[in-house]
């Protein structure tokens, strides 16, 4: 059975322990291109009002707090600092916020893949929810463990999306279809997409003038 579709009203965001002191560790994305997908998911739950619970472990520890670039998306969203590692359900404050939420879908993206996001995910699973992971704004130490952690996740049920594929699939709510938000992500967040617009754009015009001229 194809799953309804899903939309700001029956999903949460959920970001995992983007800390500091883990970035540098990731091998299996370019760090710039991880900063930027990482942005553009929070952008995609705030700017279209979805659920969003953020969780970081304890900012006193080495790993630190979180991306001085996801903060600013972020803003005033509270921050769920845990002590438990891994599995993010085993925090009674965390499990407490993402049911709060009320919504059956989860989005989950974080680092590390094979750690606390896979933890993360299975910990969702056997909460009963529908969970999705946002394979490109989430990173591991190397390329063959994210790809094994994500393997995992399918294999026990959860869905793997792209943070702009959920944008595009939040844009599909009727409250949506005129709203900036998607346009917007491409300018700030997908430049190439946002290039080939602008070409596909000049290139009507083009062909407006030669019509108008012939």
């Amino acid at each position: 059975m194809t799953p309804e579709p899903l939309s700001p009203d029956n999903t949460t965001v959920v970001l995992v322990d983007y800390a500091v002191g883990f970035a540098n560790l990731l091998r299996s994305h370019p760090l710039a291109e991880h900063l930027n997908n990482v942005v553009g998911l929070a952008k995609t739950a705030k700017w279209y009002g979805s659920g969003l619970v953020v969780t970081n472990g304890e900012s006193g520890k080495p790993s630190g707090p979180l991306y001085p670039e996801l903060l600013e998306a972020l803003g005033d969203q509270p921050v769920i600092e845990r002590a438990v590692d891994f599995n993010s359900f085993l925090d009674a404050s965390f499990a407490r916020a993402v049911r709060a939420e009320g919504r059956p879908n989860l989005v989950i993206g974080g680092v590390a893949t094979d750690g606390c996001v896979l933890q993360t995910v299975l910990g969702g699973l056997r909460e009963g929810y529908r969970v999705h992971v946002v394979v490109d704004a989430s990173g591991s130490p190397s390329p063959e463990a994210h790809n094994a952690a994500v393997q995992r996740m399918i294999q026990a049920g959860a869905v793997p999306v792209t943070w702009f594929s959920v944008a595009a699939e939040f844009q599909l709510d009727p409250r949506f279809h005129d709203a900036p938000h998607r346009m917007r992500l491409m300018q700030e967040n997908m430049p190439a997409m946002a290039m080939g617009a602008r070409a596909f754009v000049n290139g009507v015009d083009q062909g407006k003038r030669a019509t108008t001229a012939a």
